[in-house]
């Protein structure tokens, strides 16, 4: 084709061409040989300044000159002699255009490319096969397939090559759906596919995992003859493995005539992308029988499948063999087997192979921070990170997430915070991976508000980023909001099981049963229920619920492991059920399933609220006789209170003195606990000065139980002066809160608030109760608000009011129920002839027809057995 505009004549031409190119020097131009034809245009160097003479121009070669320089690299000269020939509408051939198209394709020069293009269009209303195919080639190496579309549009006839393009263009940019509706339409025109053709449409089915096009092209292959191509069979072979269909993929790996490295690579790394590791460890031993000589990604993948199967022999033999056959050279390898090492639990061998890179780059010093990060070595994360920035080493998306994660393990929050300045600055917070650290750090550092305005600005939130949050808000006590949280999160995403284990563990938090039911209906619909720990979260929220029924019938219907039947136990221990406790240890036993630390825990505590003494102790001596189990602080904790609950404060306090390691606050707060039971205020004092003696942080819990010491012993004036003392130290208490679930919703009352919309009529009927009962002990507000906060009565209130008779009422509450609340619900559960449940921080109380379920333990002395 040649593009012509309106003639001039030749004299005319010549002049004006020879003004534009002395207006528009080219410079550094090499010499071309001399032309053998007299009157060529010729280029002569001076000054390093090239310009035409006029004896040397002739304007039938201003096509063969572009294109001359095209063939050195001279895109800038060629353009401006481009340029002079179009404003001169001199004929610009076709092959001049081909040859600038592709040297713009070659220096990915953009603009100058869209700039021949303009003038290609404004010439012609049609193009050629040759020039559109170019063309075609430059937009889409460029990423533009808006123009390439058009362009396609554009041409009076197509090729093969001309679908191909496209269809490859539309693949490596992601429009998967194009590229195969493209495909549909070649084979519509009557175009015989080749074997360019085929590794991208394979390639698009196996992005979108769509199983059933991929086998229709498969068939294609075999229609039109090209079952034998290695290519187009490493693409069969690629497009399987990602549907998931390894079986098949094997099949087409089987039949091939001729196998190359790709082929298996593609297999042994198919397989490890299945989590079939065993099956592609394998066939690369096999490969290596067939004396087939792997490649770096052999090696690699092969490195990674080690890992994922923790296989340290194996791992270690590959590493072995990348040495003697010179891959351990490539940094590449050695990032890999960091990993490997780190999978494994040998840090110190993932240091040999960073100590001996050479030219460590980013990846390297991710590697190790990641090793030691994912092995609780947290504090050699950070220092890492530290040597990594005095490196000069610019850290990426991963390298910030995991040092963020280091700090979020060890509440490094200043840390934090400067790594999210850092993040911003550099605009690695758009990584979601960064993001979603940063939410984790802020929540497990209390600073959830923090993490809810990283969360907001996430633009593509995924399942981590909502499962992020929704633990978040649950270790920071704001469970209504997890739950919110969940229900919002499920319009546009399907929950994983690290998701439902966070919202199920809301549910327990604060007792929503129904809405724990519809998690657990959800569960089974989306075929969750029994994955991972599920099974188990579902069991621990039914027990905590007080719903020991359904929890019973989860618990026959799971595979149990140690974890389920620790729950169990510890729901018996929660309701000081010591008899079934034990009846559920014997059966465990039974069923050879090893107790472990936390078994004996539930057990000691089980029979310490029944009053069980001789079997609690009995039990303490088979944990480290039969199970060689060595006690920890909670264990001689547990031994205390079993002891002083039942009145052998003197036997506890001669425990706590011959114990072998030094006791902690939770083993005097046990005692101390006992001393307020039976007003024992001298002991008690004691107790109180070892906790507040310890060079350590003192839990706010501790603080509340000497205040109700103090005052179950009547001194108030102590519990002033504790009060004074909290605030200097700067001690918050949290305020009484109380949960209670009614049709599937969940109300939670605080302590003083007065908003409630039925407040008027929850005081009215709690008021009414007051009058029928004599005996009730009813606190100043100023005295008990850090002792309980009643917040349980008016969730109790507004359960009646609310519910149909003999609607058990099921409430819970995050600080301990004092005696005058105990006593009220006891009469209030007589009066109305209603179950009404209350768990505490402490244990789980049921009343029923005036009488708790913890017999009055915690409130007065027991008897013990």
């Amino acid at each position: 084709m040649a593009v012509s505009a309106k003639p001039h004549t030749i004299s005319s031409r010549h002049s004006d061409l020879l003004n534009s190119l002395h207006h528009n020097p080219i410079s550094k131009t090499p010499n071309f040989p001399t032309p053998s034809r007299p009157n060529k245009l010729s280029l002569t160097k001076k000054h390093e300044i090239s310009v035409f003479t006029t004896d040397s121009f002739n304007t039938s070669d201003p096509n063969t000159l572009i294109c001359n320089l095209c063939l050195h690299g001279n895109l800038q000269q060629a353009l401006i002699l481009l340029n002079a020939m179009k404003k001169l509408r001199i004929c610009v051939e076709e092959e001049t255009y081909i040859s600038l198209i592709d040297l713009c394709e070659r220096k990915r020069a953009e603009a100058e490319g869209s700039e021949v293009y303009d003038m290609i269009k404004s010439s012609n209303s049609q193009l050629g096969i040759r020039i559109g195919n170019q063309l075609l080639s430059m937009f889409v190496r460029f990423g533009n397939l808006v123009d390439a579309w058009y362009v396609f549009g554009k041409m009076s006839e197509r090729n093969v090559f001309t679908w191909n393009v496209l269809i490859g263009g539309y693949c490596k940019s992601g429009c998967f759906d194009e590229a195969l509706s493209l495909y549909n339409r070649m084979l519509w025109a009557g175009v015989r596919p080749d074997v360019y053709t085929f590794p991208s449409v394979l390639r698009t089915c196996g992005a979108v995992s769509d199983v059933v096009r991929g086998r229709e092209v498969h068939v294609h292959v075999l229609r039109f003859g090209l079952s034998s191509n290695v290519d187009v069979n490493n693409a069969l072979i690629s497009m399987y493995v990602k549907c998931g269909n390894v079986y098949t993929a094997r099949l087409v790996f089987d039949k091939m005539p001729e196998r190359d490295t790709i082929s298996w690579n593609a297999m042994i790394s198919g397989y490890f992308e299945n989590e079939e590791c065993l099956d592609g460890l394998k066939l690369f031993l096999n490969m290596l029988d067939r004396v087939v000589v792997p490649d770096l990604m052999t090696i690699t993948s092969v490195i990674s499948a080690c890992g994922f199967v923790c296989d340290e022999r194996l791992g270690k033999s590959v590493h072995a063999y990348a040495t003697k056959h010179a891959f351990g050279q490539d940094v590449s390898i050695d990032n890999s087997l960091i990993q490997f090492y780190s999978s494994v639990g040998a840090c110190e061998e993932a240091e040999k192979v960073f100590s001996r890179i050479r030219s460590k780059d980013v990846v390297s010093w991710t590697s190790m921070i990641s090793s030691y990060e994912n092995n609780g070595l947290s504090e050699k994360a950070v220092e890492f990170y530290k040597k990594m920035k005095m490196e000069n080493i610019e850290p990426d998306e991963i390298t910030i997430a995991s040092v963020i994660s280091a700090c979020a393990s060890l509440n490094l929050l200043n840390l934090g915070i400067e790594l999210h300045g850092y993040a911003k600055t550099t605009g690695l917070i758009s990584y979601v991976i960064v993001a979603n650290a940063l939410i984790d750090l802020y929540s497990k550092c209390k600073r959830i508000d923090k993490a809810l305005e990283v969360f907001k600005l996430i633009r593509n939130k995924n399942i981590i980023s909502w499962t992020s949050i929704i633990h978040g808000l649950v270790i920071n006590n704001r469970n209504l909001e997890a739950l919110v949280f969940f229900r919002r999160m499920k319009t546009s995403l399907l929950p994983n099981s690290i998701t439902l284990i966070a919202v199920l563990a809301a549910c327990a938090k604060i007792g929503a049963l129904v809405t724990g039911k519809e998690i657990h209906a959800y569960a089974l619909r989306i075929r969750l229920a029994f994955d991972g720990y599920v099974p188990n979260a579902l069991l621990d929220m039914y027990v905590k619920c007080g719903n020991m029924k359904t929890a019973w019938n989860q618990f026959n219907l799971i595979e149990n492991d140690i974890t389920s039947w620790n729950t169990m136990l510890t729901g018996y221990a929660q309701r000081g059920q010591g008899q079934h406790a034990i009846d559920l240890f014997t059966k465990m036993v039974k069923s050879d399933v090893e107790p472990d630390a936390v078994t004996f825990i539930s057990l000691l505590c089980a029979c310490g609220r029944s009053g069980m003494v001789e079997h609690g102790l009995a039990y303490f001596n088979i944990m480290t006789e039969d199970y060689r189990i060595v006690p920890n602080l909670k264990h001689y904790a547990c031994v205390v209170d079993l002891l002083a609950r039942a009145g052998k404060l003197e036997e506890a306090y001669t425990f706590i003195t011959k114990m072998p390691i030094k006791p902690d606050a939770a083993v005097w707060g046990a005692l101390l606990n006992a001393c307020r039971i039976y007003r024992n205020f001298e002991l008690g004092q004691v107790a109180a000065r070892r906790i507040f003696d310890l060079n350590e942080w003192i839990n706010v819990g501790y603080y509340t139980l000497l205040c109700n010491f103090y005052a179950d012993n009547g001194k108030w004036d102590e519990v002033a002066k504790l009060k004074k003392s909290m605030s200097e130290k700067g001690v918050i208490v949290d305020p009484g809160c109380s949960w209670v679930e009614v049709k599937g919703n969940v109300h939670a009352f605080l302590t003083g608030d007065k908003n409630h919309p039925q407040q008027k009529e929850i005081d009215s009927i709690l008021n009414a109760f007051y009058e029928k009962m004599d005996d009730i002990v009813v606190f100043d507000d100023s005295k008990a608000d850090v002792l309980c906060g009643h917040s349980e009565r008016s969730a109790v209130g507004f359960g009646l009011l609310n519910t149909a008779p003999g609607v058990p009422i099921r409430v819970t509450k995050n600080l301990y129920m004092c005696l005058s609340c105990h006593c009220l619900l006891k009469f209030i559960s007589k009066v109305v002839r209603r179950e009404i449940s209350v768990r505490d921080s402490e244990c789980f109380h049921c009343f029923k027809d005036g009488v708790c379920s913890c017999g009055d333990s915690g409130y007065k002395p027991t008897n013990s057995s």
